[in-house]
């Protein structure tokens, strides 16, 4: 333990014995350690760190108040941090030695810690133009009428059709991933269950994926829809039904990620009975090395 509270691991187990109670007591607010502790936990480090992680737990009179996980080259992903806990962390890194690239949180967090962390080492914090909201399903509201045909959960044998569209997916969000039969399992695609909106004719239009289960929480990601079939209620429709297989699946919380600039996708999920839980940015560093 240091002064300042905060214990350092490369343990996932390690962090999870210590923080696991805390993460699960607000799991629509954690799901971003909670999702990346539980890939680890089932294809380790390897599969998506350059190096070791970092994960930290803020420990003060025998109770947790906050984590950070860090997956090299990746960005710091703090839990909800004061300025002052910010501003403690940043110092305890720079003590230590750390690089940072970025830092990804809820906007108060992020903000707070890009702060600090230009303050202890002059590095020069820019704001990423795209900026997320988090939503938590409150009611399920299908959209009303439905678009004709029906949704088709994917399995195995539909593996070369869910490639193709999260490939879609990430060239539209800017993400570089390989996909082939080969890369495919260490992407962070391939632990997803997919459903997708087919026409009565059988074209399939929209997709939509669910993670696994984690803390009694699941999250949607992704939803995808050519931008020429757009306008036509295929992504409610799929969205709809992803969201009720997670609540048929057991889950007591169903959250999703959406780009604050899309309101059409904004407005959509609310009208799904999606409401905000909070406001989502990132960071970049000019300089990764401590002043």
């Amino acid at each position: 333990m240091r002064p300042d509270g905060w214990y350092l691991t490369e343990d996932v187990d390690d962090f999870l014995v210590r923080a696991g109670d805390f993460l699960r007591s607000r799991p629509g607010l954690h799901v971003m350690p909670l999702t990346w502790a539980a890939r680890l936990r089932a294809r380790g480090a390897e599969a998506y760190c350059t190096e070791a992680p970092v994960f930290g737990v803020l420990e003060q009179a025998g109770e947790v108040h906050a984590t950070f996980h860090r997956l090299p080259p990746r960005a710091l992903v703090p839990t909800s941090l004061t300025p002052e806990q910010a501003d403690a962390l940043a110092a305890h890194l720079v003590a230590l030695g750390h690089s940072l690239p970025s830092v990804s949180a809820d906007h108060s967090t992020a903000t707070a810690f890009a702060e600090a962390w230009q303050r202890h080492t002059g590095a020069t914090p820019k704001l990423r133009d795209t900026r997320l909201c988090l939503y938590r399903l409150d009611t399920l509201t299908p959209p009303e009428p439905l678009p004709a045909g029906r949704g088709r959960v994917l399995g195995e044998q539909d593996l070369e059709q869910v490639m193709f569209w999260c490939g879609e997916f990430a060239k539209a969000v800017g993400e570089v991933v390989s996909m082939d039969a080969d890369s495919w399992a260490g992407t962070r695609f391939a632990d997803k269950r997919y459903t997708l909106w087919e026409t009565p004719d059988g074209t399939p239009v929209s997709i939509a994926g669910m993670n696994p289960m984690i803390g009694g929480q699941i999250q949607v990601d992704i939803v995808y829809t050519p931008a020429q079939l757009r306008g036509r209620g295929y992504a409610g429709a799929v969205t709809a039904e992803v969201s009720r297989a997670a609540l048929a699946a057991g889950a007591r919380d169903v959250v999703l990620f959406a780009d604050l600039s899309n309101p059409a996708s904004n407005a959509l999920y609310q009208r799904l009975g999606y409401r905000k839980l909070t406001d989502w940015s990132a960071y970049d560093f000019s300089s990764a090395a401590p002043a």
